[in-house]
């Protein structure tokens, strides 16, 4: 997940699309390991994900943007916020606990889990298979041989979105992994949502994925999904600033987004994106400066913060404030083809707690600059 692997076989002629996180993994399909000796030593080295691209495909006619809602929802900034509060909620459950992780290689909620299941709690878990079955197989061995309902994500897709939720009334939304070694240096965000509509439209389609069934995700108050709404919601609240626009991403890779991007700095907002750098990205980045974005960026170091959280805040403080948050990253694979995960809102509390965020983020990097 952390970084890039720096090798690639010689003579690959795949065509790849960027699949929506940072693990490009070893194999595509791989098999069980011979024995899961240990959830608690797995020690494989994260790095960014690529994906093969699927057949040709558009977004649902039918698609419709999230409107901004708002509600009980309560904002997690990490790594400052560590992961307490979501293994609080693990620990704490008292009949079902539902958990969809595109990568979970973290010993103490795995630990958890088994717990909750040794003394009755219905736990179920749903793990990545089509790019991450390698790093997640000894996860997937631990909670299977501790009482966890544990099942692989159907392998034709990459399962990206990363959601917890606890006694069918709290859901978590997250852009991080539950990856223990990714915490300390990675920005990222987690929004608690307590709204009866998502929980209920996040369990349904729970269920569907748990049981290889077929389903289209409700839309809950103001839920993001990938492949159903999620750039046409994303769309939405670029196209719908007028003055100000913050953006982080892990990927700049779907044109569509990109151009949205430019037309706003071209109209006049003031368009400021954080991102790590990743040279496959520059001509975006030119795209955007030349329009009158401003772009700045973290160098990809484990001694500078990694921008790994996704989202869009559009005129933060105005009446008409609007934000993005969730898994889905900038590309056409995260959009059109992952199973991902965000929401809309516009609660005053979440915005104001993740636009102070973009804002010193912006303030500690560094202007881009065309090489």
């Amino acid at each position: 997940m952390r970084r890039l692997l720096a090798v690639v076989a010689a003579g690959l002629l795949l065509v790849i699309a960027l699949a929506g996180c940072k693990s490009l993994p070893s194999e595509l399909s791989a098999g069980p390991t011979a024995k899961a000796k240990a959830h608690t030593t797995a020690t494989a080295k994260s790095h960014k994900a690529k994906a093969k691209k699927p057949p040709a495909a558009t977004h649902p006619a039918t698609a419709t943007a999230a409107t901004g809602g708002s509600g009980t929802l309560r904002v997690l900034v990490e790594p400052a916020a560590g992961v307490g509060a979501i293994d609080k909620l693990i620990t704490g459950a008292k009949s079902t606990v539902d958990l969809t992780m595109y990568e979970l290689r973290d010993t103490t909620a795995e630990d958890d889990l088994a717990a909750d299941a040794k003394r009755g709690v219905d736990v179920r878990v749903i793990l990545d298979a089509h790019l991450e079955k390698s790093r997640n197989t000894a996860t997937y061995d631990f909670l299977s041989g501790h009482r966890v309902h544990v099942t692989w994500a159907d392998s034709g897709v990459t399962y990206h979105q990363k959601t917890l939720t606890v006694d069918g009334k709290t859901s978590v939304v997250m852009t991080l992994n539950m990856v223990s070694e990714d915490y300390a240096g990675t920005r990222d965000f987690a929004i608690i949502d307590t709204r009866p509509a998502d929980i209920k439209a996040i369990v349904a389609t729970f269920n569907a994925d748990f049981a290889h069934r077929s389903v289209t995700p409700p839309d809950g108050a103001d839920l993001v999904w990938s492949p159903t709404n999620s750039q046409s919601s994303i769309l939405a609240v670029i196209n719908g600033a007028k003055q100000t626009l913050s953006v982080e991403n892990e990927e700049m890779g779907d044109p569509t987004i990109t151009a949205a991007l430019v037309a706003a700095a071209k109209r006049g907002v003031d368009v400021k994106v954080v991102m790590t750098a990743e040279s496959e990205w520059d001509s975006a980045f030119g795209q955007l400066t030349r329009a009158g974005a401003h772009v700045r960026l973290y160098a990809d170091s484990d001694k500078v913060l990694y921008i790994h959280a996704k989202a869009v805040d559009a005129d933060a403080g105005r009446s008409d404030q609007d934000l993005f948050v969730g898994s889905e990253n900038f590309s056409k694979a995260s959009l059109d083809y992952n199973r991902e995960l965000g929401l809309r809102t516009t609660n005053s509390a979440v915005i104001s707690t993740i636009s102070a965020t973009l804002a010193s983020d912006y303030a500690g990097a560094k202007p881009y600059s065309a090489s």
